[in-house]
């Protein structure tokens, strides 16, 4: 495992590559709030580093990871069916990021570099060995409130490895591309809020208008609440440890309720409210 701090200056041994990777990363840029982003993004990317496959997903505590990008280059994309995998109980033991995490710290960000030889047995098996990936390099961000999310890049067991002066180009890389994916991810809704679970006893602040909620039975109450504060189905799935169906059944019947059929309604019973 190598752990490289992302830089601001290109090493003089990539200069001669770094116009290349700014005119990928504004290339991704183009493609922010674009419904297929994350393949057309890879796309760009392979312009200034060959990569098969890449997901971003958020590790926040013992919860489930949520996955908020995936996409494939000139592979089969298989990303969501290894997440699942992933997400079915294996990050429970996944200590790649733990470095990464304690380097970072709250509000920083760092780049991980992982050979599949390396990663754990089952983890490897399932993921790695599976689709034929050879290795990942991920741009690690924590935030404030301790919610990692990894930016991971994949190379195909036919693509060649990474080498120092790509992991350089990579570090230099990472805060714009992280950038990049924070706005699309804002831009289509796709941010997890991280917040204490009500069974911890610490209080989450009601948001603006939910008072229109008062006479809806508790997990609907609870439900639209957090659709309110604009969080993802996953997202309050996960807070609440109920399935996304789940999620969307007490809303549907929330919404009866309320005499309304979709969330920008929700929205403006609330507003209308304050009033």
């Amino acid at each position: 495992m190598q752990l490289v701090r992302l830089s601001e200056r290109a090493p003089a041994r990539i200069l001669d590559r770094s116009w290349q990777a700014s005119q990928a990363i504004a290339g991704v840029v183009s493609c922010v709030g674009d419904r297929e982003f994350g393949t057309a993004a890879l796309t760009l990317l392979n312009a200034a580093l060959p990569l098969c496959w890449w997901s971003v997903y958020s590790l926040f505590g013992d919860r489930p990871p949520v996955m908020h990008v995936g996409g494939s280059h000139q592979v089969p994309d298989r990303t969501r069916d290894a997440f699942q995998f992933y997400r079915s109980g294996v990050y429970l033991g996944d200590r790649t990021f733990d470095s990464a995490r304690e380097c970072a710290g709250a509000g920083g960000a760092v780049l991980t570099h992982w050979r599949a030889e390396e990663i754990p047995r089952r983890h490897r098996g399932e993921i790695y060995t599976r689709h034929e990936l050879k290795e990942r390099a991920s741009v690690v961000t924590v935030d404030n409130a301790g919610c990692l999310t990894a930016i991971n890049l994949y190379r195909h067991e036919r693509q060649r490895s990474f080498d120092d002066s790509e992991l350089e180009l990579l570090a230099l890389l990472g805060t714009p591309l992280a950038a990049c994916v924070g706005l699309h991810m804002r831009s289509a809704g796709l941010t997890t809020p991280v917040v204490p679970r009500p069974d911890t006893g610490a209080t989450v602040q009601s948001p603006p208008g939910s008072g229109i909620l008062d006479a809806l039975p508790k997990r609907e109450r609870e439900v639209c609440e957090r659709l309110l504060r604009g969080w993802t189905y996953e997202g309050v799935a996960v807070d609440l440890a109920i399935s996304s169906g789940t999620v969307k059944t007490y809303r549907d019947r929330a919404f009866e309720r309320l005499g309304i059929h979709h969330r920008n309604e929700l929205f403006a019973l609330a507003i209308g409210s304050l009033g």
